[in-house]
């Protein structure tokens, strides 16, 4: 089988420091870095060794592929910074951490998570929608997880405060096998001098 050369050649992805209560949520977040690493495409996620997060970045590196922590000093211990990354960033606040880990990307994927993950989600779609990038970014809805947030946001537009448009700021994948495809297919954009985005 010949895997194409990706046009997308590094991923954010956003997800829990925790592994849920459904184990086949860690299972899906192994089964990303794994067609990660097949289709040569970087990992580029939040450097912790626990949870999803860890997951996914296992599944990158035992199928021989490139991955970038970007990991605040603060939380080096909290999270477990993991120290078997190909590159492990430590930076000074989360602020910080957001911003290298949208310069390192060419796109972006959502994985289950808490707070955390919905401060990144909703930070990189509010600087799409302001016009400050136009990366990929896509939800990972496998298990329905972020139906009530799908939900909400429809809320938001039939109440006026979002308009129609925004709906369009990311797409929803059903299977993990769908991100890159769907990113892909969204196209990865110019590059956005990180200046411009403050």
């Amino acid at each position: 089988m010949v895997i194409r050369m990706p046009s997308i050649k590094s991923l954010c992805v956003f997800c829990g420091s925790s592994a849920g209560k459904n184990p086949q949520m860690a299972e899906m977040a192994g089964r990303l870095g794994t067609l990660m690493a097949k289709h040569g495409i970087s990992l580029v996620y939040g450097g912790g060794n626990v949870g999803l997060m860890g997951r996914v970045a296992e599944g990158v590196l035992q199928n021989g592929g490139h991955v970038t922590g970007v990991i605040p000093e603060h939380l080096l211990k909290m999270e477990v910074g993991h120290t078997g990354l190909s590159e492990l960033v430590v930076v000074d606040t989360m602020h910080t951490r957001k911003a290298r880990m949208f310069e390192l990307a060419d796109a972006f994927a959502v994985l289950p998570g808490g707070l955390g993950t919905l401060d990144e989600t909703f930070e990189i779609l509010t600087w799409k929608q302001l016009g400050l990038h136009a990366k990929p970014v896509v939800l990972v809805d496998e298990f329905g997880f972020w139906d009530p947030l799908i939900a909400m946001i429809d809320s938001m537009i039939a109440s006026g405060f979002v308009a129609p448009r925004h709906r369009d700021l990311f797409v929803l994948a059903r299977r993990v096998e769908e991100v890159i495809p769907l990113a892909e297919a969204m196209g990865v954009p110019s590059a956005v001098n990180r200046a411009d985005l403050f």
